[in-house]
């Protein structure tokens, strides 16, 4: 798929290969165009940041110098990655303000529904008495 206009990627999690991290920056310099790619890695991707840096080396961009310097991934190691990537908790990009008026807003929707019922019981209750009393 391309979708067009696309200038930056994010990825929120490191991907588990070299060419699984051009693809997903792939999406950015089409026809020509560039592109920048924000990649967030924590400490137990390390072992998965030296292939995807030498990448990003050979296209001419630079890379700190303490990436370059960490130990090169055995073949077993990156099977295992690639077969049982980390595991992560979920994360959330919506800013609190939004979250907060959407709970506010569902509370109510709650309220409504369970008003709208009570009236709606009330108004066949009533009519039962009514019949029943005649």
């Amino acid at each position: 798929i391309d979708f067009k206009g696309v200038n930056m990627v994010i990825n929120y999690d490191l991907p588990t290969s070299a060419v699984e991290y051009i693809h997903r920056i792939g999406r950015t310099g089409r026809a020509g165009h560039t592109g920048k790619a924000v990649t967030f890695f924590t400490e137990d991707d390390k072992p998965l940041l030296r292939s995807i840096a030498n990448v990003i080396q050979r296209a001419g961009c630079p890379v700190p110098d303490y990436i370059k310097q960490l130990p090169r991934l055995q073949s077993k190691q990156k099977k295992k990655f690639i077969k049982k990537p980390l595991t992560r908790e979920s994360i959330c990009t919506t800013p609190q303000c939004f979250l907060k008026k959407a709970k506010t807003k569902m509370k109510m929707t709650k309220e409504n529904i369970k008003e709208k019922k009570k009236v709606k019981e009330d108004k066949t209750g009533s009519k039962l008495q009514s019949v029943s009393k005649s």
